[in-house]
């Protein structure tokens, strides 16, 4: 639970500093647990970022489904997750922190974390019954709208949103 409070205070505390303000003795003060506390958890700012980030992953891994029957299951849950049917709007608590964990991986392990993840997930896009390509041409996809969407370069929106998720969705079918 001590792991759990200190990551959340991790995440208000990116949310309302950013990287500038992100500093060990201000995550504990906003955890409400102890410099020491905080250290037996996370040895270093990296490491506390690394779990953030990890956390983030983790969440998102929890919502796809193992690949199998029927065929495409797994890249159709890719899909639901950054390319919802619903446009949602741009700039809420989820995409803030995003953003700030997009910054952290310009440095130390957080992009070797998501490397080895997305490893992971192109596997099973490949193993997903579907052609691996097409497969693939989901992921990137969706990949760059949620990129766009979280960063705010000019996402797609009405109509034009549901034009490109019908035609990824036809990739699909």
């Amino acid at each position: 639970m001590l792991r759990k409070r200190i990551l959340d205070g991790a995440e208000r505390l990116l949310l309302k500093e950013g990287l500038d303000g992100f500093r060990l003795d201000a995550v504990a003060a906003e955890a409400g647990v102890s410099k020491g506390g905080l250290l037996h958890h996370f040895r270093s700012k990296q490491a506390l970022v690394d779990g953030v980030l990890l956390r983030r992953v983790d969440e998102f891994d929890a919502f796809l489904p193992e690949p199998g029957d029927p065929p495409g299951v797994f890249t159709r849950a890719w899909l639901d997750a950054a390319v919802p049917e619903v446009a949602p709007e741009t700039g809420g608590s989820h995409d803030q922190i995003v953003v700030v964990l997009l910054s952290a991986l310009a440095g130390g392990s957080s992009m070797e974390i998501l490397r080895e993840r997305y490893e992971t997930w192109q596997h099973k896009l490949a193993a997903d019954g579907l052609d691996p390509v097409v497969a693939t041409l989901v992921r990137v996809a969706a990949d760059g709208w949620w990129l766009s969407h979280v960063l705010n370069l000019a996402p797609p929106q009405g109509l034009l949103y549901q034009q490109m998720r019908a035609e990824i969705l036809r990739l699909l079918s």
